[in-house]
């Protein structure tokens, strides 16, 4: 694909500042498409574990499709109105793509839109095939994510371009649209994770290579690219805040199984268990980086280079927040997994640690109120393989925020 996305920093200010003025109720408009996508996945997640295999025609399945259709279809309106109609100053500030000319983020939409629409009958047809779900990640359900991960990082760099754009006042609001939607960047990740996220796996080594290899990544992205001082801290909290809404509000809504087998007594929908919690090592990856990655980095008309500014080199920071991030999110998550498993206090609504599908026997559920015996190494050993993971995606991350400081297409 012939993109030139060369120069995405090198807009003009006059440029840049009519580009923003124009096009901001497009960012609005992509973000609110990604909250629909996102909300629909988890409700379509909590409806198979409720109700079970339903017609494609349920609500989930509506909002999630018209997320992607309001973002697909809002970036295509902006991709031929710049392209025909656009002024100097919009088409300056865009990216080309086949002749036609739009920001970046309303290409990346555009594919998540197109990735979407096919796999809705390709699901289809997997379900007619082979029948019920049992795993999360199928072909179709891939194809869909990958759609979803686009809509998502599509309202991500429209937003982002606008917050790198826009003068100090409106960049405080900007940059707070930005980190809400960081929050659904990290919600990808825990729900395309959930099959290695369940309570009873959380002392197992499986789930801290998981998350290692996932979370840095996205927690030093979203540090460096969004203009806060506790840039890592607002996203994970939008997760947190997010994930916790629907756990609540949607299990208050009545719900029956329609197939079986049927072993468990369900009267409201189930919804995901308690969202994990990266809000502790995004605190200290923030404290970190404002120890070591020093004040220029939130110059309001400044962009990021901390090996030019006096702050410590990527790599070195990735070293300290690749280890900080496994350590800080064991201490957290270990001990509130025991809580989870063990205690009668997470029984009920408020932590949801008897959300058992309905195909879930007694013999099966029994498993899920233990830990699996340990393995042949101790969790130590296992703990510093996924030190080194963090280590490694930190970096990646850290990367991918400085460039994302740039970008104004």
């Amino acid at each position: 694909m012939a993109i030139a996305i060369d120069a995405l920093a090198a807009v003009p200010a006059s440029h840049a500042e009519a580009a923003t003025r124009s096009s901001r109720w497009h960012a609005y408009t992509a973000v609110i498409a990604a909250a629909c996508v996102m909300t629909g996945v988890y409700w379509d997640i909590s409806w198979h574990m409720s109700i079970g295999r339903d017609t494609f025609w349920t609500p989930a399945h509506l909002l999630i499709q018209a997320g992607g259709l309001l973002a697909g279809s809002s970036s295509g309106y902006v991709a031929l109105r710049t392209t025909f109609a656009g002024t100097p100053e919009e088409r300056n500030a865009a990216v080309t793509f086949w002749g036609f000319k739009a920001p970046l983020g309303a290409w990346t939409c555009i594919w998540g839109c197109g990735a979407m629409l096919t796999s809705a009958p390709f699901d289809n047809w997997w379900h007619n095939a082979y029948g019920l779900d049992v795993r999360i990640i199928s072909p179709p359900h891939a194809l869909l994510a990958i759609g979803i991960f686009s809509i998502v990082v599509g309202a991500l760099l429209l937003t982002l371009a606008q917050q790198n754009r826009a003068t100090d006042r409106e960049r405080d609001r900007l940059a707070w649209l930005l980190a809400a939607t960081g929050g659904f960047f990290l919600m990808n990740f825990a729900l395309f994770l959930t099959e290695y996220s369940s309570r009873e796996a959380m002392h197992s080594a499986t789930f801290y290579y998981v998350t290692a290899a996932t979370f840095p990544l996205a927690l030093c992205t979203m540090a460096r690219a969004i203009k806060l001082k506790w840039a890592a801290t607002a996203a994970a909290a939008f997760y947190t805040a997010f994930m916790l809404s629907l756990m609540w509000i949607i299990a208050l809504f009545p719900a029956t199984p329609k197939l079986g087998p049927i072993y468990q007594h369900i009267t409201h929908m189930v919804t995901l268990s308690f969202p994990l919690l990266i809000l502790v090592p995004a605190v200290f990856i923030d404290l970190i980086l404002q120890r070591f990655d020093p004040p220029p980095r939130f110059a309001r008309n400044q962009d990021h280079d901390s090996e030019h500014q006096g702050g410590l080199g990527t790599f070195a920071l990735a070293a300290m927040i690749g280890p900080t991030f496994v350590a800080t999110f064991a201490l957290a998550q270990w001990p509130f997994a025991t809580f989870l498993v063990t205690s009668p206090l997470a029984l009920g609504r408020l932590f949801n640690a008897d959300n058992f599908v309905y195909w879930m026997s007694p013999t099966y559920e029994a498993t899920t109120r233990r830990f699996p015996p340990p393995g042949a190494w101790p969790i130590g050993a296992h703990l510093a393989i996924a030190m080194c993971l963090a280590t490694a995606v930190s970096a990646i991350g850290l990367l991918r925020g400085r460039w994302m400081t740039r970008v104004r297409r």
